[in-house]
């Protein structure tokens, strides 16, 4: 398994990163497989593990405690925050007062006393970054944990918050966390290039773009097409249709090359050199089994110029597969009234 640097942490990490969303309620229900799953990672030299305390309500970090009993020193171990846990308004967000308490639900169900990558799971506009900032940086000095991080910040978001930590002698964020794969890749504008200008460490999820480019003979079933997600398999949409005509060719693409759809994808993320680390959200077994079995492709000049005539750099092929905005400000017609 190929190693990388995270960022400037010093911590080196596998080139696939196991996110563990798929573990839980919201997918793999079945506990004891998927702590099986975690340890054929992990012996296949996947060391880094990525969970959120709102995956399944917290029942992923459960898991993810499970399967690292005994083998903590061994994994590199991220999670996130912010998402809501809950109807309380106060449970949720990116306040000192939550920050600190969600940690403290994190390593209670993860069954460890540190996390080595602590996570901002979406931009909070309703608190300063500096607090957010100062409340982190007072847990890394109390060494619960090692280094912060972001998640589908915006450049700007990335710029405003490497400048309070700057000005205010905060820890600053080390990583970010975008959506990535062939079919988007408006991230390659502005967001990639602004995490290697701080030397952030980037660590992508999405490579299958929930499902598109996993090979299945019709992306547009499975458990993923349905509530929010939807309108990312809407056949009526011109994008969703667009997407559908760019599969068609780039499984074509892949079959000339040698390889399965999936491989192509994710070495498509891996071949930035923005990208630390990739994370692979299996379900089952044998889907990681595959996902492992490609860790080691790598595309060539060729390969990668047929991908770019297909969905050119820096284009997302559908707008739509971000239902999570990162820009509330733009969509809430109450921030348009004076």
């Amino acid at each position: 398994m190929e190693r990388r640097t995270l960022g400037g942490t010093g911590i080196s990490v596998s080139g696939y990163a196991l996110g563990t969303m798929m573990f839980g309620a919201m997918g793999n229900t079945d506990h004891d497989e998927s702590v099986r799953m975690i340890h054929t990672a992990l012996d296949a030299g996947v060391d880094f593990l990525d969970t959120a305390d709102v995956y399944s309500g917290g029942e992923s970090e459960v898991i993810v405690g499970k399967a690292i009993a005994g083998r903590r020193d061994d994994v590199v171990l991220a999670t996130k925050f912010g998402l809501p846990m809950g109807e309380d308004p106060n449970h949720r967000g990116a306040s000192p007062r939550w920050v600190k308490r969600a940690l403290e639900d994190s390593l209670r169900r993860l069954g460890t006393d540190y996390v080595d990558l602590y996570q901002l799971h979406r931009p909070d506009p309703a608190t300063d970054i500096d607090e957010t900032l100062g409340a982190l940086s007072d847990l890394v000095r109390a060494g619960k944990v090692r280094a912060i991080g972001s998640s589908f910040f915006s450049p700007e978001e990335t710029v405003e918050a490497q400048w309070a930590a700057e000005r205010r002698g905060h820890h600053r964020f080390r990583t970010e966390q975008p959506p990535y794969s062939i079919l988007t890749r408006g991230v390659e504008q502005r967001v990639l290039p602004t995490a290697q200008r701080y030397g952030m460490g980037v660590l992508t999820f999405g490579p299958l773009n929930s499902g598109w480019l996993s090979g299945r003979a019709d992306p547009t079933t499975g458990h993923r097409n349905a509530g929010r997600g939807a309108q990312m398999f809407d056949l009526s949409r011109p994008g969703v249709q667009a997407k559908a005509a760019a599969v068609e060719q780039l499984t074509r693409v892949a079959a000339d090359a040698g390889i399965s759809l999936p491989h192509l994808a994710i070495a498509f993320v891996r071949a930035h050199p923005a990208v630390t680390s990739v994370l692979i959200g299996p379900r089952r077994p044998e889907q990681l089994a595959d996902l492992l079995a490609g860790a080691d492709v790598v595309l060539d000049e060729a390969v990668l110029d047929r991908i770019d005539e297909i969905v050119a750099p820096g284009v997302d092929v559908h707008s739509g597969d971000f239902y999570i905005s990162p820009t509330p400000a733009i969509l809430d017609k109450r921030l348009r009234r004076r």
